[in-house]
Order: C-alpha cells, then structure tokens, then sequence
C-alpha cells in the first residue's frame, strides 16, 4: 500500500500526519509527506532586487523542505517508510500528478472547512482532489469543534449546525 500525504505546513498539518500514520501502520504502508512549495510571488516582476527576493524565496524552500524531512523522519521512526517531496506548482494539479507519477492507492488531506463564499471565490484542495483522484481520497477534518461553534453562534442564521462540516 502507498499513501501520499499533501500538507501545507500549518496548524493542521500534525492531524493529518497523526490521522496518515495510524492508517499507515495498519496497513504497512509507504508514506510519501508532500509539500506543494507557493510559487514565486508576483514581487519578482516588480523593481525589487532579484538577489534578495531569491535568497528570501530559496531560505523560505529551505525551512519548508526541513519540515517535511522533519515529518518523514518522525514516521521512519515510528517504524514507516516515509519520504518527504517539496514540489512546486499549482496545488490541485500537482498533487493529483505526484500521486499518478507514484502509483499511490490512497491520497490523505486536509480540510480546513472554509465557508460556502470561500468554497465559491478560492476553492477547495481537498475537494478537487476528491473529484478529480483516480485513487481513494481520505479527507481528515482539521477544524475544531470549539472553533465551528463560535463561527456558528456568530452567526446564528447559518444553515450549518455546530460541529457540522461546511
């Protein structure tokens, strides 16, 4: 069995790893912890000073690839074959190309749960991985209850109940 695990490297990303990990052992799986590094920001097309905006964007590839590696070693230590990959491209695109290229039987992500006019104006990773996967798609939700309540008791005429995903 093998299993591509996309994170983004927020606060999200240690439940979904934790979530891989327990699936992992069970199956005796091959983990792949994928990063999909943001491109070049639109900065670079500016007046800035191409030397420090690439030796900003190569310390911040840096630091996101140690964490990955950090991941991977994390998971090799608990007894999995993990690699850790820092790609680069349009999210959506490169996770479903990386887990083809890898042959993956299964592809675990996150949902951060965005509300219906986020869903409509920037879209959702996770659900155009589940749309568009060739393979099974395991989406582990990253929100709190805690945090679901309060965003529904802001707004109580929400159609969504507490501790519903949106």
């Amino acid at each position: 069995m093998k299993l591509l695990v996309a994170v983004d490297l927020s606060k999200s990303t240690q439940k979904i790893v934790e979530k891989a990990e327990e699936i992992a052992k069970g199956l005796s799986a091959k983990v792949w912890i994928l990063h999909n590094a943001e491109p070049a920001p639109d900065i670079l097309e500016f007046k800035a000073d191409p030397q420090t905006a690439r030796e900003s964007l190569a310390k911040k590839f840096h630091n996101e690839h140690r964490q990955i590696q950090k991941i991977a070693k994390q998971l090799r230590k608990s007894g999995l074959k993990a690699t850790a990959l820092l790609v680069h491209g349009p999210t959506l695109e490169t996770i479903l190309k990386e887990a083809s290229k890898l042959g993956v039987d299964m592809i675990v992500v996150g949902s951060h749960g965005g509300n219906a006019v986020y869903q409509l104006l920037v879209g959702s990773v996770s659900e155009g991985v589940v749309h568009k996967s060739k393979c099974p798609v395991l989406v582990v939700p990253t929100l709190k209850k805690k945090h679901l309540i309060k965003k529904w008791a802001s707004d109580p005429t929400s159609d969504t109940p507490p501790g519903s995903p949106e």
